[in-house]
């Protein structure tokens, strides 16, 4: 786990748990502003899947701009309406639906004045029977209301009549109960006579409830055995979506125009099944019609306006069409209504903004007759959440575990893949899922992580920043702050080179000096000697009065911390002294440095408690570093390496063969070299030097004392202060009057740490 992550309890995937959990329980109960953007992509939904073939089985009789110039300014009286369905019948019209309403009685001034006359002239019959027929059937043909009850009584088609319904009982108070009464009584041929009802409770299911229908006169509606509101009620944002098909008032349920338009044209009535949570289904014989739970058809619209046939009324009162009328309404279902500007029902769809009312019928009738109305699926509610969910999680679990362009790829996948499938369901299926929770929970939780990744991020790398950059160096805390992986809490195993380091006598320098002395002496020096590790790459881990602690290898990757580590020695070693003559001239103390190295397997990692930690190293590798760094003292030299490290680093260090020793903790003996130089630093008075020395220590491994004594005074000779060949010098003289024991490996023993 990375270190960071202690400071950083919260988990991404709570993230995506919490946005699951918040965005669902919004599902359930709603936004209205999220509600609206369902809506709205309900709309682009159309919009993407363009227009669909219609039945062909309804035609729309238009009062449109042509008719109001040829046949005056609306309203039209009722014998141009009467005329309209003659001739409708005649061309063989199976349904005519009218999407206007004859609220009241037709102005009759004419018929008024005539039974003013015949009043006045008195019985003509006896006088003149000519001039009283007359005036009969003038009246007869001036009463508009009894031509358009004649021409709807005697049509071979069937006719049915719109009305609509008063909602909002504070606007229709003046409205008695006689009144609603006698409304009731004429659209009583749009009330479903066969419902059936799930128990006594369905009763009071949630339905649309209205005050009192608005019927036609009572001339008009008793010619009729059909009727139907044409109410809409668009959604918040002015857009018609739904058609109510069951509307309630009083203890009666009533059909609309579209409904009754189609019952009527398939000679079927139409049903509605009641459950307590509301409408179950509506059937037109053997045909199911899905609705909402309060009874709404969702409009399956074909297209855009006039994707039905147009033809306009002043055509077919003038005869103009009769040449294709027949083969364009013939056994069809002819809607009229007003589509003129300033005169029809405005009305706003998915399509357009500017949509006559009428053709919402139509696109309802056909939609029914094509078997192809949307609706949301039974199970829509359990799909909508548990694809709330998957996503959720989903991403959750992705996101924090592939980098910024892999999560992003698969937030965009799984964002437009939802997309897709709604619409391939919609357009194929007529499903309608939500779109807009489950595309919220994925949006929620890519940004939620997205940022808290960034603010872990941020706080990482400030964290790997601020606890790494007083003893890594830059480029390391770099690749650290660029995979901070590599920090693991507990430590890991890592091939490293251990470094241990300590100022000769210093005990004894510092009482010589004040503590502010003591204090800038040391500060320089460890400044000096901490720089040039930083620079090498390694890591410093820790400071023990004069003593450095530092590795090479961890936490960065360094393939060639054994050789790099050596460099790093020679240079401090030269760097101190070149000190030394600085500290000279300021008449300070020279100081002078042991270091031991050490390179093989470690535990490289952040060790201590939750609240106080180090970034060290542990193991044999670390313990014969140290060991390396105090056997320096025996030998008299000051930068010792092992074996191993020997091994690895290569032929870019110049070593010395030193000895063989048994360390403390250790069971295998150790081979120490001395660490020397580059080789540019060695010249041939050296190399005669280390040619004898290791003639001497090859005599010495085989109790040959007398040969060993005989080289190392040869060293001696050409270097005097030669360290290790004093110390096994006067060891081979111990060991030749001492012998060490008969299995004795060559080894020298460290009997202390």
């Amino acid at each position: 786990m990375p270190l960071f992550q202690n400071k950083l309890k919260f988990n991404p995937v709570i993230i995506s748990i919490i946005a699951v959990i918040i965005v669902t329980f919004s599902y359930l109960y709603g936004i209205p502003f999220l509600d609206l953007m369902e809506l709205k992509t309900v709309d682009l939904r159309f919009k993407s899947r363009g227009n669909i073939p219609t039945t062909s089985d309804v035609v729309l009789a238009v009062i449109d701009e042509k008719s109001i110039a040829k046949e005056g300014k609306w309203i039209w009286p009722r014998s141009k309406m009467a005329e309209l369905v003659n001739r409708l019948s005649n061309a063989g019209a199976k349904v005519i639906a009218f999407d206007i309403g004859f609220l009241e009685a037709d102005e009759k001034s004419t018929v008024r004045a005539i039974e003013e006359i015949q009043k006045k002239m008195g019985d003509l019959t006896q006088v003149n029977p000519s001039l009283a027929k007359y005036l009969e059937d003038l009246k007869f043909h001036t009463d508009n209301d009894r031509l358009l009850a004649n021409a709807i009584r005697n049509s071979k088609a069937k006719v049915i009549l719109g009305y609509f319904f008063q909602t909002d009982k504070t606007s229709a108070g003046h409205i008695d109960e006689k009144e609603i009464r006698m409304h009731q009584n004429n659209v009583q041929s749009s009330e479903y006579k066969s419902i059936s009802y799930s128990s006594e409770s369905a009763r009071n299911a949630p339905l649309i409830e209205t005050f009192s229908p608005q019927s036609n006169i009572k001339a008009i509606s008793e010619t009729t055995g059909y009727s139907g509101y044409f109410n809409m009620f668009p959604d918040e944002d002015g857009v018609v979506r739904w058609l109510p098909a069951v509307l309630k008032c009083r203890e009666s349920l009533y059909a609309p125009l579209s409904v009754v338009t189609v019952s009527a044209f398939l000679d079927s009535q139409p049903s509605v099944q009641l459950y307590e949570y509301g409408v179950g289904e509506i059937k037109i014989g053997d045909m199911s019609i899905p609705t909402d739970e309060i009874g709404r058809i969702i409009i399956n619209y074909r297209g855009p306006g006039k994707t039905f046939p147009h033809i306009s009324v002043t055509d077919i009162l003038k005869g103009e069409a009769d040449t294709n009328i027949t083969n364009i309404i013939k056994d069809r279902i002819v809607l009229i209504g007003a589509t003129a500007v300033g005169v029809y029902d405005l009305r706003v769809t998915p399509f357009s903004t500017v949509f006559p009312g009428l053709e919402i019928h139509a696109n309802v009738i056909d939609s029914i007759l094509g078997k192809d109305l949307m609706y949301h699926p039974g199970w829509s509610n359990i799909f909508d959440i548990f694809a709330i969910i998957i996503a959720g999680l989903f991403l959750g679990i992705i996101i924090p575990r592939t980098n910024v362009l892999a999560g992003a790829a698969a937030s965009i996948f799984l964002f437009f893949g939802y997309i897709l499938l709604c619409q391939f369901l919609f357009s194929g299926k007529g499903w309608i899922l939500n779109l807009v929770y489950p595309l919220s929970v994925m949006i929620i939780v890519y940004v939620s992580i997205t940022l808290y990744r960034y603010i872990a991020e941020s706080k990482q790398k400030k964290f790997i920043r601020d606890a790494f950059s007083t003893y890594l160096a830059p480029s390391v805390v770099k690749q650290l702050i660029d995979s901070p992986e590599k920090l693991g809490l507990g430590g890991q195993e890592r091939d490293i080179t251990a470094f241990f380091s300590d100022i000769q006598g210093f005990t004894g320098i510092s009482e010589t000096l004040s503590p502010k002395e003591l204090v800038d002496l040391l500060n320089e020096f460890l400044t000096e000697m901490t720089d040039i590790i930083l620079e090498f790459e390694g890591t410093v881990d820790k400071f023990e009065g004069d003593a450095i602690i530092a590795f090479f290898g961890a936490p960065n990757d360094l393939p060639n911390h054994s050789e790099v580590a050596c460099k790093a020695c020679i240079k401090m070693q030269k760097k101190l002294e070149a000190l030394r003559t600085k500290w000279k001239s300021e008449k300070r103390p020279a100081l002078k440095m042991r270091i031991g190295l050490c390179s093989g397997n470690a535990i490289v990692g952040n060790m201590g408690s939750k609240n106080r930690m180090d970034y060290t190293m542990m193991g044999d590798t670390v313990n014969i570093a140290a060991r390396l760094e105090g056997v320096n003292k025996i030998y008299g030299i000051y930068s010792m390496i092992s074996d191993t490290t020997f091994a690895a680093a290569g032929n870019g260090i110049v070593t010395r063969e030193i000895d063989s020793v048994n360390v403390v903790g250790r069971n295998e003996p150790v081979t120490i070299y001395e660490l020397v130089g580059l080789p540019e630093d060695i010249d041939d008075g050296t190399r005669r030097t280390f040619d004898s020395y290791a003639k001497g220590l090859a005599a010495y491994r085989r109790s040959n004392w007398d040969l060993a004594i005989k080289q190392f005074i040869s060293v001696l000779d050409l270097t005097i202060n030669d360290g290790p060949s004093k110390t096994m010098l006067a060891r081979c003289n111990e060991y030749k009057l001492n012998p060490p024991e008969k299995d004795w490996n060559g080894a020298y023993t460290i009997k202390t740490k």
